[in-house]
């Protein structure tokens, strides 16, 4: 029966079974180059926008019990250890991207919440979401999601603690650290503006991340299909050992989500890359994206943003070689 679930319910064969029937309607075989890429398209760009649909929508209800004002008041009564893995639970029920975290990371630098939480929350936010499990089930099945999002949790804890250890409060820019909070009162919403507010939150996500999307399933069309196996072996498989290193370098200056990301993750997959090296390709791109570099180097100083890209890139490489070791 969970077999039925994971292909039917997540991986939605029946969708991709659909797609190929589509094409073959219209003269297309399957077995050609282009066949096979169309259909890779259609199927991965259909059955990511459902599942972006119905997450984002559930996450946006979620979400709406948990609006900045009230996560200031819950993460400023706990600190230490305790703080940061609540600061990273919460960011899994916040923005997907990790250009939206960062205004949210600044109200709760400004509403005086120790440094580690914010940076826990920080790490947590793009990398990991419930979103994130149900994405990687559809792709990768249950075991390989599961251990993506405790591995996701874990370093984000890790990274808040070494930074709040280091006692780094002087390296938030000082325009930031002078700004005052500006506490709101917050409205109870009724279930009605919680679905009001799922429903805004899909149009809101779905149309900031669609050519994203594309652009991935797109690349994804092409590694699947037209670039040859032997090639990405020789670059990405188990016997290059630099592979983590270099899909960690290469993941950073990529700007996506975990939506458009997956589905170039999925088709290197299919051509043998290891998962720990596909899951340090994920982790870069959610994480160390450049645009969103680029944005918190206009709120934390060198120092602290240079401390935060070495957790992140250290984190993310013993990562991806402890993934690859693993009886996957």
């Amino acid at each position: 029966m969970w077999e039925w679930v994971s292909d039917q319910v997540f991986k939605m064969v029946w969708l991709n079974d659909l797609a190929g029937r589509l094409l073959e309607f219209f003269g297309i075989s399957l077995d050609s180059k282009l066949g096979s890429s169309l259909q890779f398209f259609i199927f991965d760009t259909i059955k990511i926008f459902i599942l972006l649909s119905v997450l984002i929508f559930t996450m946006g209800i979620i979400q709406s019990f948990f609006p900045p004002e009230k996560t200031k008041v819950i993460l400023g009564g706990i600190k230490g250890w305790k703080g940061n893995i609540l600061g990273a639970l919460l960011g899994t029920v916040t923005p997907f991207c990790s250009c939206s975290s960062i205004p949210i990371f600044i109200g709760f630098t400004t509403a005086g919440l120790p440094l580690g939480v914010t940076f826990s929350f920080l790490i947590s936010s793009p990398m990991v979401d419930i979103a994130s499990i149900i994405l990687l089930m559809s792709f990768f099945g249950v075991k390989i999601a599961i251990l993506y999002v405790i591995v996701g949790l874990f370093f984000a804890v890790i990274g808040g603690t070494i930074i709040d250890k280091l006692g780094m409060e002087n390296e938030i820019q000082d325009y930031i650290r002078k700004m005052e909070d500006a506490a709101t009162f917050v409205e109870e919403l009724t279930w009605k503006d919680r679905f009001r507010f799922g429903i805004e939150q899909v149009k809101e996500v779905a149309g900031k991340v669609w050519p994203y999307v594309l652009i991935g399933v797109g690349i994804g069309a092409v590694i699947h299909n037209w670039i040859p196996e032997s090639f990405i072996q020789t670059v990405l498989g188990k016997d290059n050992p630099f592979a983590v290193v270099l899909a960690t370098v290469i993941g950073a200056p990529i700007y996506a989500d975990i939506f458009g990301v997956l589905p170039i993750a999925e088709a290197l997959f299919s051509k043998g890359v290891p998962i720990g090296t596909l899951v340090s390709f994920m982790m870069s791109v959610t994480t160390l994206s450049l645009p969103s570099l680029i944005m918190l180097s206009k709120v934390v100083k060198p120092k602290l943003l240079a401390l935060f890209i070495g957790i992140c890139m250290v984190g993310i490489l013993l990562i991806g070689f402890a993934f690859n070791l693993l009886p996957i």
